[in-house]
């Protein structure tokens, strides 16, 4: 379709990989870059340039969507592309960098002549690759209509907010919810053992009741299981409670419950389960 934008997709890891599929799969010109190639490659086959350089792969696009693990692998990959950066293209910045990490790449859109679009998502693996994302954006009304196609492809829902930061903001708040909510269940499973019952019971006894939900069963059930395999990483849990304890703070919020899962999420990658999903929380309790 001629009248798609050309999208060059920096990062493919975990929730990139799917997002790149979709959007190359409504037909959108896409090209796609990642740190490690062979991450990379497999899209080829779903239709994506592949590219060696992040110069290389935003030559021309129109959209340049960055969907990397914090604000310095952003910040670095980006200026590592600008050489290649097409005057006022607009810049879809999905990956969670907390409040001053948006601030920070703001300010270097600006200094790059990018259209800076904060637009950070609701969801892990299994959402990305279906298309079934939730996404926050926040950014100039001019870009909106630019910008709605890859949107759509990535995702069932999207929400606009009115500035810059604000999407950053809102989903900071959600993801203190499903920090807290994962921390939660292993710690009630942790509890149900140590008592001397068999955790499952806790599972069965609020299935379908208001105490239920669906990250209850599927955490749950997964931590019993000994499943692991990442869906949302340990790694990025914790940067992320990082981000949200920092933000509460320079807010001036006392937020004791979100501090203590930090410290959790915290002590369970040091222990080495970085790399594994955050359910793996409950190996360290």
């Amino acid at each position: 379709m001629t009248d798609q934008p050309t999208v060059a997709l920096l990062g493919t890891g975990i929730m990139g990989a799917g997002m790149a599929r979709n959007i190359a799969g409504v037909g959108i010109p896409l090209r796609v870059w990642n740190r490690s190639r062979e991450k990379a490659q497999p899209l080829a086959d779903a239709g994506a340039t592949v590219c060696s350089t992040p110069a290389e792969a935003v030559e021309g696009a129109d959209i340049v969507l960055t969907m990397l693990f914090d604000t310095e692998a952003v910040a670095s990959t980006v200026r590592e592309a600008a050489p290649g950066l097409k005057q006022d293209a607009v810049w879809l910045q999905m990956a969670t960098v907390g409040i001053a990490g948006c601030d920070t790449l703001a300010a270097l859109a600006e200094e790059l002549g990018l259209r800076y679009v904060d637009a950070p998502v609701l969801g892990t693996k299994k959402p990305a690759e279906e298309g079934a994302l939730v996404v926050l954006a926040a950014g100039p009304e001019e870009v909106r209509d630019l910008v709605a196609p890859v949107l759509e492809a990535v995702g069932s829902r999207i929400t606009w907010l009115d500035a810059v930061g604000e999407a950053t903001r809102l989903k900071l708040v959600a993801n203190s919810w499903v920090l807290t909510v994962v921390e939660g269940i292993a710690e009630s499973l942790t509890l149900a053992k140590v008592l001397g019952l068999d955790p499952q019971r806790f599972l069965d006894v609020v299935k379908g009741g208001a105490m239920d939900a669906p990250y209850v069963q599927l955490k749950g059930s997964a931590m019993l299981a000994g499943e692991f395999a990442a869906a949302f990483g340990l790694d990025g849990a914790a940067k992320d409670a990082e981000l949200i304890v920092e933000a509460a703070k320079a807010a001036g919020a006392d937020l004791a419950v979100i501090e203590a899962v930090r410290d959790h999420y915290l002590r369970a990658r040091e222990a080495g389960h970085g790399g594994q999903d955050l359910s793996a929380t409950y190996l360290e309790h």
